[in-house]
């Protein structure tokens, strides 16, 4: 492994240089004092590795960082400092890792061993990855499909990395400005604080996606951060982009209405309690709800009664308090002549409403079960 060295302080320059002679795999090409003498060479030369001081006079050791990763992307860095606290500022950049001074042999080592680990394991993975399509599923559990089997689930640091994932996701494409993330996480915490943890939060969601390079890609300017997706099939996206499609609904097209209903198995991410994907819950619930309704009125306009009924008890399944539903599977029942079957679904509208809102059915609702009543009863 080819590497490079800068860092003002000589005597840490050199300490490392000792430190990183006693790693067999680590052939070191240079050391640099000077910062624009050493980005020359790190853009000039075939390295691996680069471990930069955050502290260097002219230039800012992330800055420059930025700079040289705008050239090679691919560029592993690792930041060194004598202060922890400029080592958080390291984490908003797709840096490896970062090193307090002095460097210890065995930190050094773990470091290098996880460079080893993403030259070999996460190589082996994008090969075997080449232009498969990642499945996600948002509707119901969370999963991530590839080659048609279920990958274990992504291991996150904390929850709140997993939860700042989830809502990229849910803004995937879009600039979601940090003041937004700050305000979303952490609303509590005064700002240095809070875009400490922020940064630190972005370094684990990319050291987590590393394995899953050729799918996403989370980029980050002054204000905010970017999740693009690549290749990635999301099973949300799909049915909300049929559902807006304005298809009619007719003979050739109600079994397309039927396959992509199937994909909405449950509630958008129904295992996560997390405020902001309630409202996404809730609107896509009411496509849904507004699709479903039209398949059962399709249904009983074409004369298939039976689906009709089908629809409607899912609906009410789905979603108990929609009167329409209740409503409708009452006429149907009254014009089969199942008096049974109507009682039963006006009382059961009438429990559903009572235990959720403690309120009576709709008036209209009330209005004709009487009338029927009445007329079933003379």
């Amino acid at each position: 492994m080819k590497v490079i060295l800068l860092d003002d302080d000589i005597i840490a320059l050199d300490y490392l240089e000792h430190q990183l002679m006693q790693i067999p795999e680590i052939e070191i090409v240079g050391k640099f004092s000077d910062p624009d003498l050493g980005k020359k060479e790190i853009l000039n030369q075939s390295i691996d590795l680069a471990f930069l001081d955050i502290q260097l006079p002219k230039i800012d050791g992330i800055q420059l960082a930025e700079e040289i990763l705008q050239v090679k992307p691919d560029l592993k860095i690792v930041f060194v400092t004598g202060y922890e606290s400029y080592a958080v500022r390291a984490f908003e950049l797709n840096a490896l890792d970062y090193l307090l001074k002095p460097v210890k042999l065995e930190r050094l080592m773990n470091t290098i061993q996880r460079i080893d680990r993403s030259h070999t394991e996460f190589d082996l993975d994008r090969l075997a990855q080449k232009n498969q399509s990642l499945q996600i599923k948002m509707l119901g559990h969370f999963q991530m499909i590839l080659k048609e089997k279920q990958l274990p689930p992504l291991r996150w640091r904390t929850t709140r990395a997993q939860e700042l994932f989830l809502y990229m996701l849910q803004c995937r494409g879009q600039f979601i400005r940090k003041s937004t993330l700050i305000e979303l996480l952490w609303p509590e915490y005064e700002p240095n604080r809070a875009y400490s943890l922020l940064y630190t939060i972005i370094y684990h969601i990319r050291k987590t996606l590393e394995q899953f390079e050729d799918y996403f890609s989370l980029t980050n300017s002054v204000d905010g951060y970017v999740l693009n997706l690549n290749n990635v099939l999301l099973d949300v996206e799909e049915w909300e982009n049929f559902m807006m499609s304005s298809l009619p609904l007719k003979n050739t097209t109600i079994a397309d209405y039927v396959n992509m209903m199937k994909l909405f198995k449950d509630d958008y991410l129904k295992e996560y309690d997390y405020w902001w994907a309630e409202s996404e819950r809730q609107r896509l619930k009411m496509l849904w709800l507004r699709t479903s309704f039209r398949m059962a009125e399709w249904y009983m306009s074409n004369h298939q009664q039976s689906k009709a009924v089908e629809k409607y008890l899912e609906i009410c399944h789905q979603h108990p308090i929609a009167e329409e539903a209740h409503f409708a599977l009452m006429k149907i029942f009254a014009s089969n002549k199942n008096s049974l079957a109507v009682h039963r679904q006006y009382r059961l509208l009438v429990a559903i409403l009572l235990e959720e809102f403690n309120e009576q059915p709709s008036t209209y609702i009330t209005d004709w079960y009487d009338n029927w009543k009445i007329e079933h009863e003379n």
